[in-house]
Formats: structure tokens, C-alpha cells, sequence
């Protein structure tokens, strides 16, 4: 197995060859990329404290984004609120409701035609406020914190640039970082900028119960270690 020493000479061994045609056409060619120059069957590698590290990689300016974690709103019966107050009828016709929406700590989204809910961040939890200003649904910092660090617990981030699409794609892999430890303030700064975006996404079991198909923290890949408290730059 390789060793995280010789990880970071292999990385900076290419970042030097420039740009390289990806091994695998569509999304996950990047990371399919970096692993084979790498020499990397699995995605984790021993850490400089022997602690396991998770390598990810992204490509600079990428229009999608990447979820950081799923968590549903607290308290537990938020999704039933959510659902009934502003679910719409399900595109499948089954007389069940579903509710599909983004929302940002900027503005209201638009559901059923008039403003929904926003995000409005607080000192230790993020709200989900109506223009009324009620509070319909909220994280503590204590369970972002847990869902970030079970998700997301050290990373070494690798970014490139690219050109090219489809098999034909190239990357230049030239920045590399040492990301871990949750940093919630500047969570909270990516949340207020829009950089970090909440995707609710919550169905309805037949009986009339919700089903949450994954509530999710999003965030454009370029920007993932303003995240993370300790960042170390390796390349």
C-alpha cells in the first residue's frame, strides 16, 4: 500500500507531466484519473498520523455541486410540517405529495406560486424561516457538526483544471490540500455567500407518512476546504 509520503511525491510528480487524457468519459473520470496515476485501488491511504485519510478530487469551476452530508430538519416531526404546509402533488399521480425544493439563507423559494421558506442562520443552529418568520424546521451545530465528520472526517482534496469533454476530457491535477476538523463559522459564512445550498427532498409513504429521500448540504467543489478548520496546503 502506498504511504502518504510517497503519495504527495506522486502528486507533485504529476502535477509536473501537465495536462492528461482522463481514463473514464463523464463525472467520475477525474477521480478514476487520479487514482490510476496514483497507483490506488481503494480511496483512503494511510495518513501522517496513521489515521485513515479519504482522497477526493474535483474539477475547478465545476457547475455541479457535491453533497457534504444529508441530515433531516430537527425536530423529528419537521418533515411532516414541511410536507403538509408546502408539499404539491406528486408528478407520479399517486394522491401522494412530495416537496422538491433548494433553499439558500438569501431569499424565500417559491412553492405553490408564493415565497416558501429560507435559511436564517443563528449563532449555534440554522433555521428554516416562512416570511411570517416562523421557524418550520432547524440543525444545531452539534448535529452538523457529527454529520460532517462522520461523512468527511480528513481529506486530502485534489483540484484540477480541465478542457476538453467526454473521452476526450484532460486534467491537469495542480492543487492539492490536507483538509479535516468541521470549522461551523466558516460553514456558516459558505451558507450566508450561497456557496453551500440545502436540497430538501421529501416523499410520502402510502400510509401518509413522509419519506425523506435525503435532505442534503451542498456545495460547489471548488470551495470545500473553506469547510474544514485545519487546512494545509500540499501542492
Amino acid at each position: 500500500m502506498i504511504t502518504y509520503p510517497q503519495l504527495i511525491q506522486k502528486l507533485k510528480a504529476i502535477k509536473k507531466m501537465g495536462y492528461i487524457k482522463t481514463h473514464r468519459a463523464g463525472n467520475t473520470g477525474i477521480g478514476k484519473t487520479l487514482e490510476d496515476l496514483l497507483g490506488i485501488t481503494e480511496n483512503n491511504i494511510p495518513g501522517p498520523n496513521a489515521a485513515m485519510i479519504e482522497l477526493k478530487s474535483a474539477r475547478k469551476k465545476a457547475k455541479s455541486m457535491l453533497t457534504l452530508f444529508t441530515k433531516s430538519p430537527l425536530p423529528s416531526k419537521a418533515n411532516s410540517v414541511l410536507l403538509k404546509r408546502f408539499g404539491y402533488e406528486s408528478a407520479r399521480e399517486n394522491e401522494r405529495k412530495e416537496l422538491h425544493t433548494t433553499v439558500n439563507a438569501q431569499e424565500f423559494n417559491t412553492l405553490k406560486g408564493k415565497p416558501g421558506f429560507k435559511i436564517s442562520i443563528q449563532k449555534d443552529k440554522i433555521n428554516l424561516v416562512t416570511v411570517e418568520d416562523e421557524v418550520v424546521g432547524y440543525w444545531d451545530k452539534e448535529t452538523l457538526k457529527n454529520s460532517f465528520e462522520r461523512k468527511l472526517p480528513k481529506l486530502l482534496y485534489v483540484k484540477a483544471e480541465s478542457r476538453g469533454k467526454g473521452s476526450n476530457e484532460e486534467f491537469w491535477f495542480n492543487e492539492a490540500w490536507l483538509l479535516n476538523g468541521f470549522n461551523f463559522d466558516s460553514f456558516l459564512n459558505a451558507l450566508r455567500e450561497r456557496t453551500i445550498l440545502v436540497d430538501i427532498r421529501i416523499g410520502q409513504y402510502p400510509d401518509g407518512r413522509p419519506h425523506d429521500h435525503g435532505t442534503g448540504f451542498r456545495i460547489f467543489p471548488d470551495k470545500l476546504e473553506l469547510c474544514f478548520k485545519n487546512r494545509e496546503r500540499i501542492m
